[in-house]
This record gives structure tokens, C-alpha cells and sequence, in this order.
């Protein structure tokens, strides 16, 4: 048994680690997973004590409330080794509020900060030797939450099931991507659920991914649903462009995630005293920038993507726009060198974004 803070959490581990099974210099992201996870369940208006376990599969009844009505969200979050060896998560609090915003979206009680931000540190410090050291390598840790009710019917479940399990990955885009930008596909409309992070947000998304891959390019950079002129986010981040300069990006509408890295992307621009604009970028905007030159880069920024260049934009079926160089890109490629800076402790943490395991 191990205790975190007033609460007990049994810890079980596994017989035998799987860590030896897994080749860290070829790491595909979300298919290789840690040995524990962290199982709690809601019932009766309270969340149970925590428990840590073998990394496996547990029984589900096939009338969920999750499965039927979509009642489940998710965090997505990283942990890191700094040059000491010492493990570390970058801004794990960000990522409990938010985890509580779409609980209260989705009907669903929020979680405590024992039991998630605690207990998270406590599983990744048990499986910290999974936590990779190559360059641009993390330990991608994924809480999640869903509607556990034995009952078909329409309304909030009451209870659930919370689970953090974590998995080695490299990075989820070792290209530079190509986004395309359409009126025939919504992600999500004012009032709706789309600055939750809600599984259904995603599952809404894939027709318009899967079109953009039929295309050749990599995913949908998705338009607001009320005018289907404005930019939003892309499927797995939220979208930066530099014109002449100037760094813009989609303000928080209510229908784009809050995304903790769009956040610290505008404290380090501020930092270094570069321009931004947070405000509504138009489609017919970035085709202006392009066809007159000053469109300069154009990158996403997400926990799993981290900063992603984009060096192709495709609208409709008009020729795709080809970005500048990547080696040419001074403010993104500044972005991504200085997170990972941070991250691994190279350089300073002005922010204190950094929690130590």
C-alpha cells in the first residue's frame, strides 16, 4: 500500500516488466504502453480509493453509458527526464483544470486533485524507467474518464470510471504535415462541446481526417461552423501562422480547445518580444499572406505534436499552398528547440512549469 496524501491507493505491480520488449530507438506513438495504470471508480456520489495495476483489460457491461452516449473525456500530457535522470511533467495542473472544465461540460463530477494529480505522480514514478531519454522521445500519459451505468437511457450516468495509463512515444509528427481547410466538414458550433476535450469531439473529426489523407495531406484544419470562413484548430492542435512578422492565432471562441501548449507558445513569444495577434484568422486571410508573400510559417502546437511546422495548406479543391523552408523558420523552430529545452532542464524554468516526480 502507498498513500497519497490522505488516501490510501493499493499498489500491485507487475510480475514481470515488459520494458525489455521495447525498442526505444523505433518508438511509434500510442502503441507500446507502460506497465501500471491507475483505476478509480465513482459510485454512490463519491470517488473510491485509487488503484495502481498490471497494465490490462477490465469488464465493461455492453450497455455503458460511454458507449452509447458518449459520455467519456481525456487529458493528454508528458513526462520527461532531465539531465540528471530525474523524472519531471510539464504543467500537470493545467491539465487537472481543464480535465475538470469537461467533466462540468459533459455532466460528469469533476475529479479530485489527490487522486489525479497525485496519483498520477504516483504511477509515473513507478513506471519512471519507461520514460525515454532520446531526443524528441516522452512518456505520453493519457487520464481519461467515461460514463460506467448500467442503463439505456438518456441522461447522466451515475457513475464512472477514471483511468491513467501511459505509453512511450517518439514523435506523433516526424514530417512536417499538410492540413486542408474545408466548408463541407464542422468540427464544433458555439454552444456546443468543442472546447471540451470529449471523445466525441474526435470521433466527429475522422470523415474530414480521412478526407484530407485522400487528398495527401495529413489532416483537417478545421473552419468555424457559422460562417465556415474562419480558422479554428487543427484536428490534433491549435493552429499559429506568422505574416510579415507577426504571430496570429484563433482566439478562444468557446468552440477550440484551450490547448496548455497554445498557452506557453504565447508566454515565451512574449517572452522574447515578439508580435501577436490573438484574434479571428479567416481562411481568405492566409490566401492573401500566401499570395503576396509575407505568409512565413505557419506551425500547430499540441501536447502530442508539440510544435508541428505545416509546410502545405490545401482549401477545397484549389492547388495546395507551399510553404517557406522549414530551415528557414526562425520563430517556430525557436519554439519547438526551447520547450524541449525546458522540458528536459537545459535551460532555466522561468515559469515553474516543470513538476518533479
Amino acid at each position: 500500500m502507498s498513500v497519497i496524501k490522505d488516501m490510501k491507493v493499493s499498489i500491485k505491480r507487475i510480475p514481470q516488466s515488459r520494458i525489455s520488449q521495447v525498442d526505444f530507438n523505433n518508438l511509434p506513438f500510442g502503441r507500446v504502453f507502460a506497465d501500471h495504470m491507475l483505476v478509480c471508480d465513482y459510485k454512490n456520489g463519491a470517488w473510491g480509493a485509487p488503484e495502481i495495476m498490471p497494465y490490462g483489460k477490465f469488464e465493461i457491461f455492453p450497455c455503458i453509458t460511454a458507449l452509447h452516449y458518449g459520455q467519456a473525456i481525456f487529458e493528454g500530457m508528458k513526462a520527461f527526464k532531465n539531465q540528471d535522470g530525474d523524472a519531471w511533467l510539464f504543467r500537470p495542473e493545467e491539465n487537472f483544470k481543464r480535465m475538470n472544465l469537461s467533466a462540468w461540460r459533459m455532466c460528469m463530477p469533476e475529479i479530485t486533485h489527490e487522486i489525479f494529480i497525485d496519483g498520477l505522480k504516483e504511477l509515473v514514478r513507478l513506471d519512471s524507467n519507461w520514460i525515454p531519454t532520446q531526443e524528441g522521445a516522452s512518456l505520453y500519459v493519457r487520464p481519461h474518464m467515461f460514463g460506467t451505468d448500467e442503463y439505456v437511457g438518456i441522461k447522466p450516468s451515475d457513475n464512472y470510471r477514471f483511468v491513467i495509463f501511459s505509453c512511450p512515444v517518439g514523435a506523433y509528427y516526424p514530417e512536417p504535415v499538410g492540413l486542408w481547410a474545408t466548408r463541407k466538414y464542422v468540427r464544433a458550433n458555439e454552444g456546443g462541446t468543442g472546447e471540451a476535450k470529449a471523445a466525441g469531439n474526435y470521433a466527429a473529426s475522422l470523415l474530414g481526417a480521412r478526407e484530407a489523407r485522400d487528398r495527401g495531406l495529413n489532416n483537417v484544419m478545421w473552419l468555424d461552423g457559422h460562417d465556415h470562413a474562419y480558422i479554428e484548430e487543427c484536428g490534433t492542435m491549435n493552429m499559429f501562422f506568422v505574416i510579415n512578422g507577426t504571430v496570429v492565432t484563433p482566439n478562444l471562441s468557446g468552440t477550440i480547445l484551450h490547448g496548455i501548449t497554445r498557452d506557453s507558445v504565447l508566454t515565451l513569444l512574449e517572452d522574447h518580444g515578439i508580435p501577436v495577434e490573438v484574434r479571428r484568422v479567416s481562411m481568405a486571410e492566409i490566401k492573401e499572406a500566401f499570395a503576396n508573400g509575407t505568409l512565413e510559417e505557419a506551425f500547430g502546437a499540441g501536447t502530442a505534436a508539440t510544435i508541428a511546422h505545416v509546410d502545405r495548406i490545401g482549401f477545397e479543391d484549389e492547388p495546395h499552398m507551399i510553404l517557406p523552408k522549414i530551415e528557414d523558420r526562425k520563430i517556430s523552430n525557436m519554439l519547438l528547440r526551447e520547450l524541449a529545452d525546458i522540458r528536459t532542464g537545459r535551460i532555466e524554468d522561468k515559469h515553474n512549469w516543470m513538476v518533479k516526480i
